[in-house]
């Protein structure tokens, strides 16, 4: 199988790796001829490092590289079976590239995006064959994270969707299938995580190594505010922005202002020494107040209540199924456990009461309590 992927920054290097290893022969192709170079040379490290861990053998090493070259020329593409897009996150950009992909490649090539918000159906109405086109949203770093969304756009043929559900899969990734909706699953699902956490911290309930502890504590990988500090404010909040404007300005979403300000004052996370907490510190202050049990357990309880109801709303608006959801989480965000089960293990009805006493105290649309939640808390004991 001939893929060809456009754009060799570190989301397009990884999945024309990714092919590779899977056994396609792969054509990168980028309009800055220095990103290509940059892009092979990452490559190789990256094939290094699976050899001397004795994922492969340095004979399979140079037969990976081997199946990777750089094109000058979107031409070069023409023969390929499937193309995959991974440039900027720009709607008219990205209609443009395919319209020109389109007057060059074969009638039965797939065409795709990974776009981890835009919309799929948009791009797919400037083509002249829209049927053919599809989302396949990886995650970063391709080659080590196992979930994969695939998302039809409305004018997609069915039997290809199930086609590229089983060429993703042949490369050893979790696929999951999402319908056309902003921040498909996983950017939806995991909004509550950080938009709850940082509301807690905005009335002064906590501060953020206390909200940070309280849910790896319960056995998150990193805190939200760790989280949004290590993702990049620029990153995070502008898909918070995209999934708020994406559903109507939904109360739900509505992007903070503390963030907000983080972006302006160029205070992006990590990557910038500055976001929630302050990187030129030689440590992060630990948590140490950990007699205020109660506190912790208060705050977890509001943040997993909130992702629960999300992860059920998300099923009960048919964007996927409740397998997907939960697989979503775990594979795709690093969450302990997936977050229907969770509600399961800690009952349907408890989570249904703390978010109807947290309704009942705002009066806010946001702690309005899924359908299909509700439901589940009806019928737990039955």
């Amino acid at each position: 199988m001939v893929v060809g992927i456009i754009g060799a920054g570190a989301m397009g290097t990884g999945i024309a790796q990714l092919a590779a290893m899977a056994g396609c022969e792969v054509r990168l192709y980028d309009t800055n001829k220095v990103a290509g170079s940059g892009a092979l040379h990452n490559i190789g490290e990256s094939i290094q490092k699976f050899i001397s861990k004795g994922v492969f053998s340095p004979e399979e090493g140079v037969a990976v590289r081997g199946r990777i070259y750089i094109c000058e020329k979107l031409e070069t593409l023409s023969d390929a079976d499937m193309i995959i897009e991974a440039i900027i996150e720009d709607l008219n950009i990205k209609k443009e590239l395919f319209k020109a992909l389109e007057k060059t490649i074969r009638n039965e090539t797939i065409l795709a995006t990974n776009t981890s918000s835009l919309s799929i159906t948009t791009i797919a109405a400037g083509l002249k064959y829209p049927e053919r086109f599809i989302g396949i949203h990886f995650f970063n770093p391709p080659v080590i994270m196992k979930l994969v969304e695939v998302i039809p756009a409305v004018q997609t043929d069915s039997q290809l969707t199930l086609k590229v559900q089983k060429i993703i899969e042949s490369w050893g990734k979790t696929v999951v299938i999402a319908k056309d909706t902003p921040g498909f699953i996983v950017n939806k699902l995991a909004r509550p995580f950080y938009s709850e956490a940082i509301r807690i911290y905005e009335e002064g309930i906590a501060d953020i190594v206390t909200i940070d502890y309280a849910m790896t504590s319960r056995g998150f990988r990193m805190g939200p505010f760790t989280l949004m500090d290590f993702i990049g404010h620029d990153v995070n909040y502008k898909v918070t922005e995209s999934v708020w404007r994406g559903f109507y300005n939904d109360s739900r979403y509505r992007p903070s202002i503390s963030q907000l300000r983080l972006l302006e004052a160029g205070y992006l996370g990590k990557k910038t020494g500055k976001g929630f907490y302050n990187y030129s510190d030689e440590v992060i202050p630990p948590f140490t107040e950990k007699d205020n049990l109660l506190l912790l357990q208060d705050l977890f309880v509001r943040i997993i209540s909130m992702l629960i109801n999300e992860s059920a709303d998300t099923v009960a608006q048919q964007i996927c199924s409740p397998t997907d959801a939960d697989l979503a989480v775990r594979l795709g965000l690093n969450y302990p456990k997936g977050l229907l089960e969770w509600g399961k293990e800690l009952g349907y009805k408890n989570i249904v009461k703390v978010l109807d006493d947290y309704f009942d105290i705002y009066h806010e649309e946001r702690y309005r309590v899924s359908r299909y939640l509700r439901n589940l808390a009806v019928h737990e004991d039955i």
